[in-house]
This record gives structure tokens, sequence and C-alpha cells, in this order.
């Protein structure tokens, strides 16, 4: 399919000589001779880009662009002026113009314009739907590869059932999430969820935490009636689970110092890294507590093994991004793509959001627009000059009255773009 360009110019001539031109580079050209009926040609899926003169009858292109702007702030307007010069740049560049370009130019110039246009509007038009992709559905598993439709259909299943839950996976998968969603599904959604980090339970603190004391409840108290989640399970230390097998047999905690028990109402849940059945052969954890623990069991599988899903994770951690510092103009580069898809994410999805969130920073500061501002200013005036000089056959004198700066200034401009007159005299 050919890529469109929505061409308007008030010149019969100039029109058709430009709709030929831009036919023969290969693009579908839509032609028009003024731009009111040219905004009905546009609606939200439009995936090309706009060429329009500035001085027409009726609307012209500066208020064609404001209307465009309104209704697709994204889409590539390219304006072709004969009248133009670096300050109508800048005002156009700032209005939210792609590119600028002035007559008499030449057919290459204008192509080149265009494809580079069509493919920021390819992008965008891609970051849109990746976008939708990430945003298509409530479920807070992001992902369409087998592995994650079966986590996401598991976890649907076992949201309603009275049974405890580990939930396995390397560091940064989103265990957690997963944990808190069956949670969040299940009958005990509206009751407490306490999270319990096992790795950081050591000795009689941790016993305090965990079980409480005559004079306070512990966390599996406090998680009665709702879920107990034990994050990092693999790391709890062998007193506890000692301790803990009585939870999880008899559904009843004693206290540390009491000679009664407290029964409770809970679901546990816990999360682990890969290798807990090595553990249990090893004597590192209980086999008791293990088999209890693990009625059901959850993989939530590493971002290596998910293909595409990183794309969409990424697409969705850049719009939370993009909400959480106020950055709205981030689009996803075909740079930020290729690491996508053949990074190998150690860090699994955790790595990705700091990804995510640290490319929209690099992408808002100021100097880096600023940059993109003076660069393209810095092409359109080379396009002039060099335009001038061809149109006068490379005659300096000729240049400065149609140009109308002081010599100086022009030496000055073509020594800063490497623009040398003589290239351009006729021979």
């Amino acid at each position: 399919m050919s890529e469109r360009v929505l061409l308007i110019e008030d010149d019969h001539a100039l029109r058709l000589a430009t709709e030929q031109a831009l036919d023969l580079a290969g693009f579908a050209v839509d032609a028009f001779a003024r731009a009111e009926p040219a905004l009905g040609a546009i609606g939200g899926d439009f995936s090309g880009i706009v060429v329009s003169d500035i001085r027409m009858p009726g609307m012209d292109g500066f208020q064609l662009l404001a209307r465009l702007r309104m209704l697709d702030p994204d889409l590539p307007v390219i304006l072709v002026t004969g009248h133009g010069d670096v300050p109508m740049a800048v005002s156009a560049l700032r209005d939210g113009a792609f590119d600028f370009v002035t007559k008499p130019f030449a057919t290459e110039q204008l192509v080149a314009a265009i494809r580079r246009g069509l493919d920021r509007r390819a992008l965008v038009m891609e970051n849109r739907r990746l976008r939708d992709a990430a945003q298509g559905s409530d479920d807070p598993l992001i992902g369409n590869t087998p592995a994650m439709l079966h986590l996401r259909r598991s976890v649907r299943e076992l949201a309603d059932l009275s049974v405890d839950v580990l939930i396995e996976g390397e560091t940064g998968t989103g265990k957690d999430l997963v944990a808190r969603l069956l949670h969040r599904l299940g009958r005990r959604g509206t009751r407490p969820f306490v999270v319990v980090d096992c790795a950081a339970l050591d000795g009689e603190a941790g016993e305090l935490e965990l079980f409480g004391d005559a004079r306070r409840s512990g966390q599996i108290v406090a998680s009665n009636n709702g879920t107990l989640l034990l994050d990092a399970v693999d790391c709890l230390p062998a007193a506890i689970q000692a301790r803990l097998l009585r939870v999880v047999e008899e559904r009843e905690v004693q206290p540390r110092g009491a000679n009664w028990s407290d029964p409770v109402n809970l679901r546990l849940v816990a999360t682990s890294a890969p290798g807990l059945e090595q553990a249990v052969a090893d004597g590192r954890f209980r086999a008791d507590l293990f088999h209890r623990l693990a009625q059901a069991r959850l993989v939530v599988p590493p971002l290596r093994a998910r293909d595409t899903d990183a794309t969409l994770l990424f697409t969705h951690f850049i719009e939370e991004a993009k909400q959480s510092l106020g950055r709205e103009d981030y689009l996803i580069t075909p740079e930020a793509r290729h690491r996508l898809l053949t990074h190998d994410w150690p860090g699994n999805v955790r790595e990705l959001r700091n990804y995510a969130f640290a490319s929209v920073l690099a992408s808002g500061s100021d100097a880096a627009d600023a940059g993109g501002l003076r660069d393209r200013v810095a092409r359109f005036e080379a396009s002039v000059i060099v335009d001038t000089l061809t149109a006068t056959g490379g005659h300096v004198a000729n240049a400065l009255a149609i140009l109308g700066i002081p010599r100086k200034t022009l030496y000055e401009k073509m020594a800063r773009h490497g623009i040398d007159p003589a290239a351009y005299r006729s021979l």
C-alpha cells in the first residue's frame, strides 16, 4: 500500500506538477485546491501526512495547521510558501509544523521531507496501536503470549477457591502482582491483605512480628479473614518454618510466650524464587511446609520467555511514566524497540519499568527540545540559502538582494552551513 500524502495547493499548474512528481516517487496523493474540503478527508486513523501551501484564499496554511493540531497534534504538516523567511519558519515550527519548504523547491527536497514525516507518522501510529493493545484490558497481567494467557486463566480459576497458593518466578517478574490479583478477585477481596517479607524475619524480632505476643498481635492475626502473603518464603528461617507449619495445618496461631492459640481464618499465598523444591531436597526448607503451601502452584515466566510482551509492557509503563512525570511528548523510538526485542532483561518486568521511566525522563529535557528546534531551523536556513544560490547561479550579490540580509551575515551563514557559492555558478 502506497504512503498517503494529502496535498493542498491553490495554484492549479503547481498542484498538478507536484502531484505527478509525488506519484512518481511512490506516494498516494490526494490533491486539493483549498484547505476546507481537505479537512474532511482526515480522520482519526489517517496514517499519512499533509503538505500545504501557506498563502491560499479562505483558510490559509497557518489556520489549517491550527485546525489540524486540534484534530491530531501528532499529524505531520509540511508548510510550503514562496514568501518564507527564517522568522516565519520558526513561527511555523513552534506552532507545530513538522517541516517548512520554500518555492521554488527541488522535488528531491520535498520528497525527503515527506519521507521523514511519514516515518514519524508511522512511529506515532505504531505507538498508538501498542498503547491501545496495552490498555485494552483491565487485567494488570499484561501480555498475549501463551504463558501469560495460561497464567491469567489460572489466577481467575484459583481466585475464589479456598486453597493456599505458591507463586514461583525470578526476581522482578511480578509475583507480588499475581498475589494481589488472587486476593482482589476472590471472596476475600475486601478483607485485609497483609504482606510479610520473609527475608527480613530474623530471630526473636522476626517471630514477634509474625506471631505476636501477649501484648500485641502479629501479622498472622492481622490477616484474619483476609490473605497473608509470605513474600520470599524460600528465605524463611528454619525456626520460623516449624512454627508456621501449625498455622498452615491448624489455622491457629500461638503468640510468643503464650499457652493459648488464636484461631485464624485466612488464605496463605507464598512467593518464591525458582528452586524451592531443590531447597527441600537439600534440607534447607521443610518438606511438610512446602507441600502444604503448594496446594496450588503458579509460575510467572521471565520476560525473556515472553516474546513480544516486552513491547506491550513497555508501552504500558511509558503511559504510566508520562502521567507520573508530566511528559506527554514521548514516542517509542526504533532504538528502544530494538532494545525491547534483543535485550534479555535479567531484571525482568521491574527492569523494563525502570527503563521506561528513564526513557521518558531523558526525552523530556529542555535542552533536547531546544536542540531539536535549532536543528530544524538550521536545516531550513541552509535550504533557503542553497535554493537562492541555485536560482541566482551562485551570484552572491543577486542572492543578497533576494534574501535582504547584509553581506557579512550571508557569508557567516554560508560558512556555518558549509555552503560554497562557487558550486552553484553556471558553467
